[in-house]
């Protein structure tokens, strides 16, 4: 059986981490990395292939800064291209990046079987590039690996038992990354001593979203509400290349502590060790969970609603003072995981023994 694997941005090579070292345990399968170049800072790809010891890529598309039609339109001319030279019998994809979309497509019209991990996800704003990503993924997916039964509710809501495909609730492959990776991030990270901050002294955030990014009000409301937490804690913000230009451009003033993109295991620290985190990453508001954190997204909506509605995150959209009052709410309580929400770290295991069944049902 041979696998042609799409990544292309930072929370898909974490999940490929996990999945690749599950393949590797089956030597009837024949996994090829393709990565479209989508995250091309070294700090935001090369470091995560070298630190969790994932298979580098066959091949790397380097496409990268274009905008979202014409980076989508590259990668499927490239992929369908590899895709003819390789013949896999699945081209599997992660998430809702660009990456994903045009892997899938690139597939589809090429009659290969698609599997998408990580379906079912819906936050229910098209406004959104990710949303319609993976929506569209979901519909021309042939089997479908969901990370939670809501995921599982949101696709028998819009008809899916209608289509020919296959659904399971799996759980989260980014749970079992945390969990495997968790100890050798405790012997190989020294950022917080590099950093120069202390455990439980800081809250992590993390700010790259186009939607708040790209919206100077929406930015400069996040700054300010950022600016005014609590000043006894320290804010360490890992920043995106394209944040940090754009936080220049609009000329907004910080009194964050702004270090470098880091590695996986350099960000696992910085999660157990915060006091909690601010993000608009989709990944890092599951992380947060992981690792026993409560979490305050600076979106409108959240792919992840079972973290909200078990209390564990607070959605504060782009406004100042609701980031002030989530931060000042979840001080006040302490953090308890009163139910597994994401598997547990079974993930990568079920999704294999699926597929390698599917394959012999051919």
């Amino acid at each position: 059986m041979k696998i042609v694997t799409i990544v292309g941005a930072r929370p898909q090579f974490v999940k490929a981490a996990a999945l690749s070292r599950e393949f590797k345990k089956h030597t009837n399968i024949e996994e090829v990395i393709l990565h479209t170049g989508q995250h091309f800072d070294k700090n935001m790809s090369d470091v995560f292939f070298e630190e969790m010891q994932i298979p580098h890529p066959k091949y790397n598309l380097n496409i990268n800064s274009l905008s979202h039609g014409a980076m989508t339109g590259r990668m499927l001319e490239e992929i369908e291209n590899i895709l003819i030279l390789e013949k896999p019998d699945y081209l599997l994809v992660y998430g809702d990046t660009n990456s994903t979309l045009a892997g899938g497509l690139a597939a589809k019209k090429l009659h290969i079987k698609v599997v998408h991990i990580e379906a079912g996800l819906r936050s229910f704003n098209m406004a959104m590039p990710e949303e319609v990503n993976r929506i569209l993924t979901d519909r021309i997916s042939d089997i479908l690996f969901c990370p939670t039964s809501t995921a599982i509710d949101n696709l028998e809501r819009e008809g899916f038992s209608n289509f020919d495909s296959l659904i399971f609730n799996v759980g989260d492959v980014m749970q079992d990354a945390a969990l495997f990776y968790e100890k050798q991030a405790d012997q190989n990270s020294d950022i917080l001593k590099h950093m120069h901050i202390k455990k439980n002294e800081y809250y992590l955030c993390t700010l790259h979203r186009a939607e708040n990014t790209n919206n100077m009000d929406r930015l400069a409301s996040i700054i300010k509400g950022l600016n005014n937490l609590p000043e006894k804690y320290q804010l360490v913000l890992p920043i995106h290349p394209r944040t940090k230009q754009l936080l220049n451009k609009f000329k907004l003033n910080t009194n964050i502590k702004i270090i470098a993109p880091v590695g996986y295991f350099d960000m696992i620290q910085l999660i157990k060790n915060s006091r909690l985190v601010i993000t608009d990453s989709g990944g890092l508001q599951k992380e947060a969970y992981f690792f026993n954190k409560f979490c305050i997204t600076t979106r409108d909506q959240t792919e992840w609603s079972e973290l909200v509605s078990h209390g564990y995150n607070k959605i504060v959209g782009a406004d100042a003072k609701k980031i002030i009052d989530g931060v000042e709410c979840f001080e006040s309580i302490t953090f308890h995981k009163e139910i597994e929400l994401y598997g547990g770290g079974l993930a990568s295991q079920k999704i294999v023994s699926n597929i390698i069944e599917h394959f012999s049902n051919k």
